[in-house]
């Protein structure tokens, strides 16, 4: 693999610290999981370098979900602090989130990047009306469902999240307000989803990547190990200011303008791959 020259290097270094930086503060405050930034800064770095090749996003989305569990593990631990996490719903749903992270990267390594950008650019824009749209306090049931429902709805949630490169906070979140949780512990619950995703699933994406081509420089399957230490220590530094700001801002303008920047994200990412 040929290593790049420095002024490129340096470029990619400062988009990365960029992404690292917003990342841990979306992971923080929202809890959708810092992916939504990380992987299009990723893959956009990639291709305006002109690094890597078909392998350019799938590298972008295995990157962030290795970086998403010590992002998650931060963001938990700043949010049990405020007690806002339900210990309950945590330990039964997360078999079941990591099962589904497994399976998305299974799925991740035989798909297309064209296939992967438009699974990534529709679920990132259901994600975007989800939060601009609907009210926070819209529910559908009384409660998050039970059996079955919460072993299929949890591989589900788990899947999707690891084809996206994003916590478990974007589906999770969405999935507990919907079932009549409020949103604090919504956000603080599903926050810890991501640790067994990101785990799961980054594996997932090491091994199923293990031969792939079209790869860039320094990547272990699907994974860019320069990347993910790079952002992992930013997000994981920065991610508690988030889940502080979380519980301390009034969220409703800055939903609405996050869910404006999912949408143009969702779009362009799709549009680039495609």
């Amino acid at each position: 693999m040929t290593a790049l020259p420095l002024p490129d290097l340096l470029l990619l270094l400062a988009a990365l610290v960029a992404a690292g930086l917003a990342g841990g503060l979306v992971a923080g405050v929202f809890g959708v999981g810092g992916g939504t930034v990380i992987v299009p800064a990723v893959f956009y770095a990639f291709e305006v370098l002109g690094v890597g090749g078909e392998g350019n996003l799938h590298v972008a989305i295995g990157t962030s979900l290795l970086t998403i569990v010590a992002t998650s593990w931060r963001s938990l631990r700043a949010h049990r602090k405020h007690g806002a996490v339900d210990e309950g719903v945590l330990k039964t749903w997360t078999p079941w989130v990591a099962v589904g992270g497994l399976i998305g990267a299974a799925v991740a390594g035989v798909t297309s990047m064209e296939g992967l950008a438009l699974v990534y650019g529709v679920c990132l824009a259901l994600v975007a009306a989800q939060m601009g749209l609907l009210p926070e306090h819209v529910t559908l049931r009384r409660d998050l469902p039970e059996g079955w429902g919460r072993r299929a709805t949890g591989t589900v949630i788990g899947g999707l999240s690891a084809m996206m490169g994003i916590g478990g906070g974007s589906f999770g979140g969405m999935m507990m307000t919907l079932c009549g949780r409020p949103i604090h512990q919504a956000v603080a619950t599903a926050s810890g989803f991501g640790v067994a995703i990101g785990a799961a699933a980054a594996l997932g994406f090491v091994a199923f990547g293990w031969d792939a081509g079209g790869r860039p420089p320094f990547s272990v399957g699907y994974v860019n190990v320069p990347a993910a230490v790079v952002m992992g220590v930013l997000t994981t530094a920065v991610a508690p200011l988030g889940a502080r700001l979380a519980h301390a801002l009034d969220r409703r303008v800055l939903r609405k303008a996050f869910a404006v920047y999912l949408l143009a994200t969702a779009m362009s990412v799709a549009w680039k791959a495609l």
